[in-house]
């Protein structure tokens, strides 16, 4: 029986085709839920709607948000996969599993189109016919690797126009002999070609072949009594053999090959890549897989390999798996059509390879299990704490967005105030805010200035608030409207309560505030008269102070860049007339040296403590 929300969806699962095709999934907002391929559409896209049907939490969540669906019809199932893989990549699904690999990788490209291709470092992969090999985990084995290169195959990476001019300045590569001076017409084009292709064999890890290469080489320059370049070439051969000896050779008779690995937990899934070229490992890689709760490890392996190789800049010649998978055939002409040449997909059981298979499978289990870890100790930092606060606190739910607020000043000049904001346990920057106090008259008043920074902090939420209520918008989005879970005030009784009684006059009531003292960590609750002293090592009590220390670090870091401009007041010293006090009065009055010496007569009176005389004196020193 067949369970669908609406009728118009209803009519287009009975008219589905019996054909392959791809098949898009969508909410009421016409937002993409999920992206998928079928032999049969018909028969695909009528099981996610029988009500006997047997699907994981996941995606029983996504058909109850199924509104309607589109259908792309192709000639045959490989078409279809095509399809489903680069529509996934374009619109990355919320219910696909999908690749977590925000990692910025290195890459060793070499312009092979160019006339004098170099060799570069590159963190992208562009279609641009160039070669690319890596990925390599860090950019030090970039730059190892390349200068590992030069030593043996003097190859360019300079952008110097390639000419015949004995003129022009070479490089440093030249002069530390890495470099054989293009730029000065100093290679011949065939040879410097030659050197590149032994290069890219190089990368590849092709070092046997290379080996004999250049020894055939070496001895012929030698029998032709070409001893310089004989040398040359015995030393290229001498550095390739040395890499060859410290490879680990896997086997002889392998060819180039991925072994995939495959692990998961409740919450995280990890994919362990090792390359094989040419019979020698020649690097590993780890991915974190995104949105794998109650999935299927088939369907995690399938999901990965489609997105996996849909950008790789190269497919092997055989992919090693841990286990059977559903659309094996499919998969497999697809990466044969990626590669341009015949791929294999093998679960080995027994021998060599089921042995590289099961350490690739120990060292996905170790990065999965760091993972787990980093997680659970972020949790703790973050969500765990805010669980931990909530109760501590005595408030029914989580404060998932904190307001904390500082002040600093330097004997009451340059009042600063700050707000910083949590989500999550998270700081969210972008909402970060900061007050230049007013009307302290050089006295430091701390409660003063809290009190000022809240009230002009909630009293422009109140006003936006109203105003997106006018005009019928979401105030949960606003700058200022959206309103703190908690209150956090820097400081103990004397400045909570200046923060309460402010509130209070702006109607504000049902929003907890807290302060948290410096010398005892404790903390002080509005309308309680002990305060709350949280356990030294609680988690909740690391993730106030941590709040309170950006607040103040906020606060003081815009208290110094004032600081650091008001150094200007040294400009007004040698004003006769001009004093500290109207010094400080002209800096609050005018904001800048700049505008006060643009000020008139007139707008020079209007400041605090001056008089004609000062004003005067002022105006005849600038002019």
């Amino acid at each position: 029986m067949l369970k669908v929300c609406n009728d118009a969806l209803r009519e287009k699962l009975k008219n589905l085709p019996d054909d392959p095709g791809v098949y898009i999934m969508k909410d009421i907002l016409e937002n993409i839920l999920y992206i998928g391929k079928a032999v049969s559409l018909k028969n695909r896209v009528r099981q996610y709607f029988h009500s006997s049907g047997n699907h994981s939490q996941r995606i029983n969540s996504m058909i109850e948000k199924i509104y309607d669906f589109d259908i792309i019809l192709t000639d045959s199932e490989l078409e279809a996969l095509i399809l489903e893989c680069n529509l996934i990549k374009k619109h990355k699904p919320k219910y696909n599993v999908s690749l977590k690999d925000d990692k910025s990788y290195s890459y060793i490209k070499i312009t092979v189109a160019d006339e004098y291709p170099r060799i570069l470092f590159t963190r992208r992969i562009e279609k641009d016919d160039s070669r690319y090999f890596g990925p390599y985990l860090s950019s030090k084995d970039v730059r190892e690797t390349l200068e590992l290169i030069r030593e043996i195959f003097p190859i360019r990476s300079c952008n110097k126009k390639v000419g015949n001019s004995g003129h022009s300045r070479p490089c440093l590569y030249f002069n530390i002999n890495q470099c054989q001076g293009l730029c000065r017409g100093s290679l011949d084009k065939d040879e410097y070609k030659h050197m590149v292709i032994q290069v890219c064999k190089f990368l590849e890890g092709k070092y046997e072949v290379l080996f004999k290469e250049l020894r055939a080489r070496m001895v012929e320059a030698s029998d032709n009594l070409e001893f310089e370049r004989a040398v040359v070439l015995r030393d290229r051969v001498a550095a390739v053999e040395r890499i060859m000896r410290g490879q680990k050779i896997v086997s002889l008779g392998m060819h180039d090959q991925d072994v995939l690995a495959f692990v998961k937990s409740d919450r995280e899934a990890i994919a362990q890549i090792m390359y094989i070229r040419n019979g020698a490992i020649t690097g590993t890689r780890q991915i974190t897989i995104e949105k794998t709760e109650n999935a299927e490890m088939g369907e995690i392996i399938e999901a990965f390999i489609k997105q996996f190789y849909i950008t790789a800049d190269f497919v092997p010649t055989s992919i090693l798996l841990q286990q059977e998978i559903e659309d094996l055939n499919a998969l497999t002409k697809w990466l044969s059509r990626v590669k341009g040449s015949k791929v294999r997909i093998c679960m080995p059981r027994k021998g060599e390879k089921k042995e590289l298979l099961d350490m690739a499978v120990r060292n996905a289990q170790h990065g999965l299990n760091e993972l787990v870890h980093k997680s659970n100790v972020r949790y703790e930092k973050t969500l765990g704490a805010l669980e931990k606060l909530a109760r501590y606190l005595g408030i029914d739910s989580i404060p998932n967005r904190i307001e904390a607020f500082d002040v600093s000043n330097l004997q009451g000049t340059e009042s600063v105030g700050s707000m910083v904001v949590f989500e999550a346990g998270d700081p969210i920057y972008k909402d970060y805010r900061r007050f230049r106090i007013k009307g302290m008259n050089g006295l430091p008043d701390d409660f003063a200035s809290i009190a000022q920074a809240v009230e002009r902090r909630f009293k422009r939420g109140i006003e936006e608030k109203i105003k997106l209520e006018v005009e019928g918008r979401d105030t949960s989005n606003g700058k200022f409207s959206k309103m703190p879970d908690l209150i956090v005030i820097d400081g103990g009784k004397g400045q909570l309560n200046a923060a309460v009684s402010k509130l209070r006059t702006l109607g504000i009531c049902d929003v907890p505030i807290i302060g948290l003292a410096k010398k005892m960590e404790e903390i002080y609750i509005s309308g309680e008269k002990a305060p709350l002293v949280i356990p030294r090592d609680s988690s909740a009590l690391h993730l106030l102070q941590r709040i309170r220390d950006e607040a103040h670090r906020f606060a003081i870091t815009y208290h110094r860049s004032l600081r650091n401009s008001s150094s200007l007041h040294s400009t007004l010293e040698a004003v006769p007339g001009i004093g500290k006090k109207r010094r400080i009065a002209l800096f609050e009055h005018f904001g800048s040296i700049e505008v006060i010496k643009t000020a008139n007569l007139e707008e020079l009176l209007k400041v605090n403590g001056m008089n004609k005389k000062s004003a005067q004196s002022l105006l005849e020193y600038f002019r």
